[in-house]
């Protein structure tokens, strides 16, 4: 009896190809006097006046005690949570399969028989203890150990709510050949965390990924029997993993705020595409309350100046450069008071935006369902984001979705 397994191998791609005349320029790196990077900026005036870590908590204590910024009940919250049914290893989508394993994180099976998970974290609280910090109102719907094979493990930046010390080193353990690959910073933190295949990559920058197989005994040796390979997986799988910009910021302490660069991300393979937006905003609103927005803390996308506040016009880039993508990815949710969190994270309203500006043709709603983050009830962006799609004359089922926790979906 014989399981398959492949090995795999990255090689980044020389020289940034389909990007913007600017890229090379590298405007969100910060450098000091000798042309070292230092940390990184949102480079467009769509983030509006960048905070420094006081200002921030300064800001963020003022709204608490203001009562601007507050939790809500979660008491009657249920998002529903199924058992995902993963295809074994040896067993191909014939389309693209997609299952949302909770707030940002997204297991991708590619026809071409790649695996690809997002921004995985499988803890209780996204915080750096677990003790304290936003604690789930959603269970995950399995555990790390049912995941049948994962082949790639990409992250958008290193907030406790996307990257987790104790998903990520048990993930290296139980998938050893799988690749991770992160933004500009981090492959440090990963390598002190034990994880040796780890790729580093700036925005746009390609990677190409080459998984080839083998096959091993029950009893864990090589095997030289030859199968024909007739129906069953395939010898040779290849992928493209580009890292592209996003709207944002990353940290894990008080003192290394955005000293590593985060990122959304496109993945190609068996002639199917994702974009990843992981975690972004879209336009700044901070300066412009309360013209632009309502007592109930929503964006007026509809008020009077609205439409010409700049947005990040890295999401047409991306879609220009890069699409159409089959699937999107895209974050729907922690964004109430916009005063604090609009240049941050997209609220429905910005998702439907990006959505279009990325070319994608279908997408799936993430960054909500799991942890209470910001003010915002829980259940309300899935229902703006249906009013958005409205607004925009696009259907409000079918296109750009919300599913059940653990839900698969083939596109």
């Amino acid at each position: 009896m014989t399981t398959t397994v492949y090995t795999s191998t990255v090689t980044k791609q020389s020289g940034l190809v389909n990007a913007p005349d600017d890229a090379d320029r590298a405007p969100h790196h910060v450098r000091n006097h000798a042309g070292k990077t230092v940390r990184f900026q949102n480079p467009h005036p769509s983030a509006g006046e960048q905070m420094g870590i006081l200002q921030m908590v300064r800001t963020m204590l003022g709204g608490r005690l203001s009562g601007e910024l507050t939790n809500p009940d979660i008491s009657g919250v249920k998002v529903p949570v199924v058992t995902p049914a993963f295809l074994p290893r040896d067993q191909s989508p014939p389309s693209l399969r997609a299952t949302w394993l909770g707030h940002a994180c997204y297991l991708v099976e590619f026809p071409s028989g790649l695996r690809v998970l997002f921004d995985p974290v499988f803890e209780d609280r996204c915080a750096p203890v677990q003790f304290v910090g936003p604690r789930r109102y959603s269970p995950p719907p399995c555990g790390l150990g049912d995941i049948p094979a994962v082949d790639a493990v990409v992250i958008s930046h290193s907030h406790y709510d996307h990257l987790s010390h104790p998903t990520v080193t048990q993930l290296a353990r139980a998938h050893p050949n799988a690749q991770f690959f992160v933004g500009l910073g981090l492959e440090s933190w990963f390598r002190g965390s034990g994880i040796e295949r780890v790729v580093e990559m700036d925005w746009w920058e390609d990677a190409e990924l080459v998984l080839e197989r083998q096959k091993k005994n029950h009893d864990g040796k090589l095997s030289d029997e030859n199968d024909g390979n007739g129906g069953g997986p395939p010898d040779v799988i290849s992928a493209r993993i580009s890292c592209l910009p996003s709207q944002h910021s990353s940290g894990r302490t008080g003192f290394n705020k955005d000293h590593t660069l985060w990122a959304s991300w496109a993945v190609y393979s068996g002639g199917k595409s994702v974009w990843f937006g992981g975690d972004t905003g879209y336009r700044c609103t901070r300066e412009k309350e309360p013209v632009v927005t309502g007592e109930d803390g929503v964006d007026r996308h509809d008020a009077p100046g609205y439409k010409s506040l700049p947005v990040c016009p890295d999401f047409a880039d991306i879609g220009r450069l890069r699409g159409p993508f089959d699937l999107g990815l895209i974050p729907i949710a922690a964004y109430k008071p916009r005063k604090f969190f609009s240049w941050m994270h997209a609220d429905p309203f910005d998702a439907v935006e990006i959505f279009r500006d990325t070319r994608c043709k279908r997408a799936m709603g993430i960054h909500w369902g799991t942890w209470v983050l910001t003010s915002e009830e829980p259940n309300e962006p899935p229902r703006l984001l249906r009013e958005a799609l409205k607004r925009e004359g696009i259907a409000e089922t079918g296109v750009f979705d919300v599913c059940a926790v653990g839900e698969s979906r083939e596109f």
